[in-house]
């Protein structure tokens, strides 16, 4: 076993796990590491604990030092150029006419490099744009090209439903989402319906499917055979797993019944996704 404590870089960002060394760190202790981007400040997300050192993808690198109120200060002005300097590469990017879209730009705490993040359709020619960067911010420049997901969490924005980006108020990590969720929870399978802003599935489809997958252990699914307290042998047209109904049709009318109040026959028949709905946007 090998003691490892989980450090973020940004406000909802991936945990990345060092060697603690002798520091006696605890959740929001401000730490400076050496990443393979530079040197950089970093948040305590997960306190120290012990794993299994198989578990881990690469080797330890060791935490350097708590932060100090200087370190804490050059990194603030380090974000507060960063704004300034976005504005400059957007130009510079502009004149070259590049088919980019520029996401933001960060310092490392030394201000030995600069990272500039964009989306792109495909590859990008910039070396003559490297070179201009390099010569109007006079250190090293990484650019970034990142996919639309993590674009979003840069950007930031509203959902279909109102609220925040989930990408950028909770999840850190994106996980796996196919259609065969959506189709589970009874979504409309179009794609404008099930795509988030990043052209991408909905990541809360993916988080959520674990809820809907109880549900439906107990909720009739379209298509299935049920008996209500109306009538025998209904199919199953509709399923709000929200509120726990099921719309059922007798052949002549609707109805809509509480789960509990009907009893499961028949599994459901296959429902087939239509094809036009699987586009290249949302397949991941």
């Amino acid at each position: 076993m090998i003691k490892v404590v989980g450090i973020g870089f940004k406000e909802v960002g991936k945990i990345y796990w060092f060697d603690p060394k002798n520091f006696q760190l605890k959740k929001g202790d401000k730490v400076i590491v050496e990443t393979v981007r530079g040197i950089e400040i970093g948040e305590v997300i997960e306190n120290i604990k012990e794993v299994n050192e198989k578990s881990l993808e690469h080797e330890l690198k060791a935490i350097m030092r708590v932060a100090s109120l200087k370190d804490i200060q050059r990194q603030e002005e380090n974000e507060a150029q960063a704004l300034k300097d976005n504005v400059i590469c957007k130009k510079l990017i502009s004149e070259h006419k590049l088919e980019m879209k520029l996401l933001g730009c960060e310092y490392t705490l030394d201000k030995q490099k600069m990272i500039i993040y964009y989306n792109a359709e495909g590859r990008i020619d910039f070396r003559e744009l490297l070179k201009d960067l390099a010569s109007t911010f006079r250190v090293r420049i990484e650019l970034r090209q990142i996919g639309p997901r993590e674009g979003a969490k840069i950007v930031g924005g509203l959902g279909t439903c109102g609220r925040c980006l989930c990408c950028k108020t909770h999840i850190r990590d994106f996980g796996v989402v196919s259609m065969k969720m959506a189709k589970d929870q009874g979504m409309n399978l179009s794609s404008n319906k099930i795509a988030g802003v990043c052209g991408k599935l909905m990541c809360c489809i993916g988080y959520e499917f674990p809820m809907y997958e109880e549900l439906r252990k107990k909720i009739p699914g379209v298509g299935e055979i049920v008996d209500t307290p109306n009538c025998k042998n209904c199919k199953v047209t509709n399923v709000n797993y929200v509120s726990e109904k099921v719309t059922v049709s007798n052949g002549e009318k609707l109805e809509t019944f509480e789960a509990k109040e009907v009893l499961r026959k028949g599994k459901p028949k296959e429902e087939k996704i239509n094809k036009e709905d699987l586009t290249d946007d949302i397949k991941g």
